[in-house]
């Protein structure tokens, strides 16, 4: 390992291993470091557009964004888009190869790691240093053979290893110490400290069991991230429920939580601006009076709108609309809004055709080649500037398409309904835009939308991460890890 490399891995999952590769590759920037993201392999279903034309986990672009840099596949060599309980879609440097169940691609995993070492090679070639971020836990017994995502890759490029753990879910310190227990000891001598995130409280309270660890394990704590109320980053694959109470004039948007719904991160602006109430209905769940409903994207178009129907979506999307509501599908959740969807290859489940909703005079095929853009143009609504990105293998045509959502340069995107109460889109991104989101906002009925800056407020959330390290991490420490690239800020 001649460029610097660092690998932060996670005692659990959602432990803060994307949190903390991001602050790090802000930390480093800032330092005039040239550093790069690097995530072997990822499993979700938020995923994003490089400028090789391929796709990446949604929170390597961040990270990407937080090194000043475009996101590029060699920052997620190896994505798996789970589409089953059992199986995902396998995609290798930006590009699916085929779906496969959970054995198949154990077997797979030696043409995956020959990926992931390739595309590691490039970015150490390039850059000055490259922060890592694990998958999930190192001590997950049955998944240590052929390991890439944890200590298999940190064994083969030969990096050290820093290990966090989440206080604010308790048992950080079992979780710590079981993690070491469960590694073998050559994997052990690889972790040069630990990091605990989301502490609330008197450190003076909690420095006993610090010190403790340290004498336990013979390993440094590197330091105690606070919790960071009002923090955004895009997550990684969970569905973030939770929002601030809105008042005043407010806008009650719905989204259904679908078995495999994808790029759920297209609502996150609507999540946090001020006067958007913004409701996730899970299974079981009654569907609540709206101004606006949004089907969301879907890994599994098919299955996916068999369970809307299931769970009463389609009647109540019939009742919403006859009381002059507005209904918004993106991607998948557009394609539902059809007449018919085929998937003559079985590339999301079993071959075969399901009816659509009905509401849009379109049909669509899903076919081997995924299209995947990152896309500017401007709304059929207000002509308002847009920019977005297309991940889909679907075909759409049929009359509908006459009368477009989105103007493109040369090509046109989507539907908007004669009466003008659907919209239908490829476009996943669809609201960060600042005009297009307020412009959607007002059409779906708000009064006097403010605007919101969502990439100013993520820019914002990546600054606060770095300002955590310096001023709660041991950097003097981190500096001689990383060394020798990182000089004092």
């Amino acid at each position: 390992m001649s460029t610097p490399t660092l690998m932060v891995q996670g005692t659990t999952s959602d432990a803060g291993k994307s949190l903390l590769v991001t602050a790090l590759c802000r930390w480093l920037s800032r330092q005039g470091v040239r550093v790069a993201p690097f995530k072997p392999q990822n499993m979700a279903l938020n995923s994003a557009v490089t400028i090789d034309g391929g796709e990446i986990g949604r929170a390597q672009a961040v990270q990407a964004q937080a090194c000043g840099l475009e996101p590029h596949t060699d920052m997620n060599p190896v994505l798996l888009k789970p589409n089953t309980d059992t199986g995902a879609q396998v995609i290798i440097h930006g590009r699916a190869v085929a779906n496969m169940n959970a054995r198949d691609y154990h077997d797979y995993k030696r043409v995956a790691r020959a990926a992931v070492l390739e595309s590691y090679q490039r970015l150490a070639a390039r850059y000055d240093a490259v922060i890592v971020e694990g998958a999930g836990s190192p001590a997950e017994i049955n998944l240590r053979h052929h390991d890439i995502a944890n200590m298999g890759f940190a064994e083969a490029v030969d990096c050290p290893v820093i290990l966090v753990a989440d206080i604010d879910r308790g048992g950080v310190f079992a979780h710590l110490v079981g993690t070491l227990e469960l590694l073998s000891e050559t994997e052990r001598r690889r972790i040069v400290g630990f990091v605990i995130n989301r502490f609330r409280g008197d450190i003076a309270l909690l420095q006993p069991g610090l010190d403790w660890l340290e004498r336990h394990t013979g390993r440094p704590v590197l330091g105690v991230l606070p919790y960071l109320h009002g923090l955004h980053l895009e997550a990684e694959d969970a569905v973030m429920t939770h929002q601030a109470e809105k008042h005043g004039n407010v806008l009650h948007v719905v989204v259904p939580v679908l078995p495999r719904i994808s790029n759920h991160t297209d609502f996150d602006p609507l999540r946090l601006h001020p006067q958007v109430e913004l409701l996730f209905v899970g299974p079981g769940d009654n569907v609540p009076a709206a101004d606006l409903i949004i089907l969301p994207g879907s890994k599994s178009v098919r299955a996916d709108l068999a369970w809307l129907r299931a769970h009463g979506w389609e009647t109540a999307i019939r009742r919403h609309l006859r009381y002059g509501g507005k209904v918004i599908g993106i991607c998948g959740g557009f394609q539902m809004l059809g007449l018919s969807l085929h998937d003559p290859y079985g590339l999301e489940g079993d071959a075969g055709s399901s009816d659509g909703l009905g509401l849009f005079d379109l049909e669509t095929t899903l076919a081997r080649d995924k299209q995947l853009r990152n896309v500017r143009g401007t709304l059929a609504i207000d002509d308002a500037p847009v920019s977005g990105y297309e991940i889909h293998a679907g075909v759409t045509a049929g009359p509908a398409l006459a009368h477009p959502a989105v103007h493109l340069g040369h090509r046109s995107d989507g539907a908007l309904s004669e009466d003008g109460q659907i919209l239908g889109t490829y476009l996943h991104g669809l609201f960060e835009s600042p005009p297009a989101c307020t412009a959607l906002l007002a059409w779906s009925g708000l009064d006097d939308a403010q605007t919101l800056d969502y990439h100013a407020q993520r820019e914002a959330s990546i600054g606060r991460l770095a300002d955590a390290v310096a001023a709660h991490l041991d950097t003097a420490r981190l500096r001689s890890i990383i060394k020798p690239v990182a000089e004092p800020a």
